[in-house]
């Protein structure tokens, strides 16, 4: 990762409440092409969230604890706010002495910006407005909520007005909070009238329908980009009593997880990415070192 940062744009999407078991499932079935092309190995890892739900989830993310890979570990982190001791930061994480990476990529001369999707990012109260308040630009509107069907091609359009106006010259940092996965996603499965582990399968086709368009503006600006795509946490429909998330739950620690490098101008890798670690020429997918 250090050797990335100021050459790469980033790409940082959370699929908001997106469960492992169903976005494995999904991929395995040829349900979700565009995202079964760009994962390396076409899958998605297994990984335990730090938090339960969206705000501590964030806060963890951005001050570098990504989702944990869920073998045994220590794990090095792709990127860690420095401070003594840290037993996950190795010879690859690209550290910053700042309180969060968006704050650490800033002074790394990268232009920040965010688009929401779930309440947490809708600036309407003072703690809405903590997650997006840490970039230089934010974006959020009704249309990009949990409650609006075409919420993610919502966010799309407003992305595509954003990207041309970041300076060339400066890396971009984009960050996206899709909402479509969230409940209510009754919407996305017709004739349903209650959310379900299949409206929440429905919501992520529909996300892997428009997904390509994300790829496609994250790659139009002449530079590689590092593409980190996951879960914050999942959301349970009934399992042992619970729905919804906030739970310590299997369900809801275990999360998908990708990391790969698309170059200018792609929407997807071409064909299936390699698996971490390994070099791919250059022009395809690569997985992310």
């Amino acid at each position: 990762m250090k050797d990335l940062v100021g050459s790469h744009d980033l790409l940082f999407i959370t699929l908001d409440t997106l469960r492992h078991d169903v976005a494995a499932e999904l991929v395995a079935a040829g349900r979700t092409p565009t995202l079964a092309r760009a994962l390396p190995g076409g899958s998605w890892q297994r990984r335990h969230s730090p938090a339960s739900f969206t705000y501590a989830a964030h806060q963890a993310f951005f001050a570098g604890f990504l989702p944990t890979p869920t073998t045994p570990g220590p794990h090095p982190r792709l990127f860690a706010a420095a401070f003594p001791g840290s037993e996950s930061t190795g010879g690859d994480t690209w550290v910053f002495d700042a309180p969060d990476v968006v704050s650490g990529l800033a002074a790394a001369g990268y232009h920040t910006v965010c688009v929401g999707g779930v309440g947490f990012f809708n600036h309407r109260s003072p703690l809405g407005r903590v997650l997006p308040g840490l970039f230089a630009e934010s974006h959020w509107e009704p249309e990009f909520g949990v409650t609006a069907p075409a919420c993610f091609e919502a966010q799309l359009d407003r992305i595509a007005t954003v990207v041309p106006g970041v300076p060339a010259d400066r890396p971009l940092f984009l960050f996206v909070n899709v909402a479509a996965l969230h409940q209510p996603n009754r919407h996305y499965l017709p004739g349903a009238d209650v959310d379900s582990r299949d409206s929440h399968a429905a919501a992520l086709e529909y996300v892997d329908r428009h997904i390509g368009r994300l790829f496609a503006l994250a790659t139009s600006r002449g530079r590689p980009c590092l593409v980190l795509i996951c879960a914050d946490h999942g959301t349970a429909y009934g399992e042992d009593g619970h729905t919804g998330h906030r739970v310590a739950h299997e369900v809801v620690w275990t999360v998908p997880y990708a990391e790969f490098v698309l170059d200018p101008g792609q929407r997807q890798p071409s064909g299936t990415a390699a698996p971490s670690g390994t070099a791919v020429a250059s022009g395809d997918g690569r997985a992310a070192p």
